[in-house]
């Protein structure tokens, strides 16, 4: 999926009224969360720092959100909608089941390492921080996420491309992805496409 394509999910979501617009107020301020939680941490993070960030004074920020959990909620809750989205619309265009698990690998390549990445972060990494009704909503959000995959991976292995579990696979695959923030450089030799091929080459037999 190109960025254009990208795009015109996004503002479906927002028309819809199912993430924030990017350039609004309170889209900036959510932008500018997810890069505080993932560089200084949730806990040490104060409202005056977010204020301070966007420019605006502390009690402004009330205006968009009840509290600073209700921020994290949102970072998380919006990352996972535009990307479940995004995989949707991908899994939508390809024309295979091959294809199929290649976008769900592409798609998860481009939510780490693109414009969501430190969103995905804090979703990981912020996790213990949310409070308990935040977790279970987000979880009920993650799991419609994660079916998408078992679902792909389920026919994949009906279909005799691979003899694992697929949910062992897709926690495997889960680590492994994520792990690629580590050492992948998308300026190096290696594009993300290719390298999404050679994760699926891992995955499935004769890909």
């Amino acid at each position: 999926m190109d960025d254009q394509q990208a795009q015109a999910v996004m503002q479906q979501l927002v028309a819809s009224g199912q993430i924030t617009d990017p350039d609004s107020a309170r889209g900036k301020l959510l932008q500018t969360a997810a890069h505080l939680f993932r560089s200084k941490g949730y806990e040490r993070t104060t409202v005056r720092d977010l204020a301070s960030a966007v420019g605006i004074q502390s009690g402004s920020i009330f205006h968009h959100f009840k509290s600073k959990d209700e921020i994290l909620r949102s970072v998380m809750e919006e990352t996972i909608r535009y990307n479940t989205a995004l995989m949707q619309a991908s899994l939508a265009e390809a024309s295979d089941l091959r294809g199929r698990v290649l976008a769900l690998i592409r798609c998860e390549l481009q939510s780490i390492m693109g414009g969501t990445g430190e969103a995905m972060a804090v979703l990981v990494y912020e996790w213990r921080s949310l409070s308990e009704p935040g977790q279970a909503f987000i979880l009920e959000l993650r799991d419609h996420y994660e079916q998408l995959w078992l679902q792909v991976l389920d026919e994949a292995k009906a279909a005799g491309y691979f003899k694992a579990d697929p949910f062992i696979l897709r926690r495997l695959l889960t680590g492994a992805l994520s792990w690629t923030t580590t050492w992948f450089r998308p300026e190096g030799p290696m594009t993300l496409d290719q390298l999404a091929e050679e994760a699926l080459s891992l995955v499935i037999k004769d890909a």
